[in-house]
């Protein structure tokens, strides 16, 4: 039998993941449009600024998850960390040339110590964000459904990164993104946005039925990387290595795709281009959840990862803007698609009163590996990259579509793992 899920659940499951998402789509693909235009950044400064999230990410994961767990708490971890998160976005209005040359009075470039600061808030960012989202919301999702409705939520929260990139598209369209005063108007209004959802939080959640946790907080750290945890969770730990090699293909092409787009393929309507393939990839991914609950993950993972596969291809072979349109619609419809899949699975077998504590294996396959490992496939991949000079006299490089082939090539490791027998747990 079905367990139905309330209103009130699919209200908070919409607004929480929606918002956090659209926070994380301004940091996964527009922070490296930020630098690169205001401060001239490198591949190589892109990839440290990934690279330094991810490991943050970790961190604070493995960190506050066991402790939202000790105390028995999901609402205050979430409601709190979305707050403090906003108000982190919020601060970036301060990081523009003239006012780091103007507070510090340097000698040196102000480009590289914008550079530099933009990684070090970044962190400051994703420590709120992760605390949030990565940890409790995460944690909050998994206590409030079974394994009767994990898949259709799990669709809903999936789709949410296609969606907040429509928003997010939509929204920077009528911004001139060459302008620090357009970027400062941006951090204000998401960092705003977040902090009053973070603020309303703390009224329409319902905390989960959970018991605080009688274990140590340091057993609790410990928990998902122990040996013994392994040997009883075989399935899960095999579904996570899967997910990272399917996050690093998609760690190696993201954060370059936006200036693909734009510098590369010189689509300066790249957003009305690809608002169509966005909002059809989202209601195949919101169904795609309702696919796993009914077809089981060998089925619906299969058809993700290959018409992800087949986005790849056609990015790789092609320039001109309708098969660009189609290779992106199934790029993104497979990553979603995907997403939830491996999402789903690695729900349905995280063990009862746990989801806390494990939190920090699940972002060491879906954001810490992948986030060191993608990007610097991806920078070897641009090593010998177009070099061009812009209008002020300074170089940028133009990313090619050799990430799309390297991305490709990690896909097919992924592969394998659905020969696993994944049966939807009883």
């Amino acid at each position: 039998m079905k367990t139905k899920l309330s209103r009130r659940f699919w209200l908070c499951l919409t607004i929480f993941s929606l918002m956090g998402q659209i926070a994380w789509v301004v940091e996964n693909m527009y922070f490296n449009v930020f630098i690169y235009k205001m401060f001239n950044a490198s591949a190589a400064d892109i990839s440290n600024m990934v690279t330094a999230s991810a490991i943050t990410a970790t961190l604070t994961t493995v960190l506050m998850g066991p402790l939202s767990d000790k105390l028995g708490k999901r609402k205050l971890f979430i409601c709190g960390g979305y707050l403090m998160w906003g108000i982190s976005i919020f601060s970036f209005i301060f990081l523009r040339e003239d006012i780091i040359s103007k507070t510090l009075g340097m000698t040196v470039s102000a480009a590289t110590v914008g550079v530099s600061l933009t990684i070090i808030l970044d962190c400051v960012m994703t420590f709120f964000g992760s605390t949030a989202n990565d940890a409790a919301f995460n944690a909050w999702l998994t206590d409030s459904t079974d394994d009767s409705n994990r898949g259709a939520a799990e669709g809903i929260n999936a789709m949410m990164p296609l969606v907040s990139i429509l928003v997010v598209f939509g929204g920077f369209m009528f911004f001139d993104l060459e302008q620090s005063s357009s970027w400062s108007i941006i951090f204000a209004v998401i960092g705003t946005l977040v902090t009053v959802v973070g603020i309303l939080g703390f009224f329409l959640i319902k905390e989960p039925n959970i018991q605080p946790v009688k274990d140590s907080y340091l057993g609790g750290i410990l928990y998902g990387f122990r040996p013994k945890t392994i040997g009883e969770n075989k399935k899960l730990y095999l579904a996570m290595i899967g997910y990272i090699l399917f996050n690093i293909a998609i760690q190696i092409y993201m954060p370059y795709l936006i200036i693909y787009y734009e510098v590369s393929l010189q689509m300066t309507d790249y957003v009305l281009i690809m608002a169509p393939a966005i909002i059809i990839a989202s209601v195949v991914t919101a169904f795609w959840g309702r696919v796993y609950d009914k077809k089981g993950f060998r089925f619906s993972g299969l058809l993700a990862i290959s018409a992800l596969l087949f986005g790849f291809i056609v990015l790789y072979l092609t320039r001109t803007t309708v098969p660009v349109f189609i290779g992106s619609l199934f790029m993104m419809s497979g990553y979603l698609a995907g997403m939830a899949v491996f999402g789903a699975v690695i729900r349905d077998y995280t063990p009862v009163g746990k989801s806390g504590r494990l939190q920090g294996v699940r972002i060491f396959s879906q954001v810490f590996v992948p986030g060191i490992v993608g990007p610097a496939i991806g920078k070897k991949v641009l090593e010998n990259a177009e070099v061009i000079t812009n209008n002020d006299g300074t170089s940028s490089f133009v990313p090619n579509a050799n990430i799309f082939l390297a991305a490709a090539i990690v896909l097919l490791l992924v592969y394998p793992f659905f020969l696993i027998k994944m049966e939807k747990k009883k």
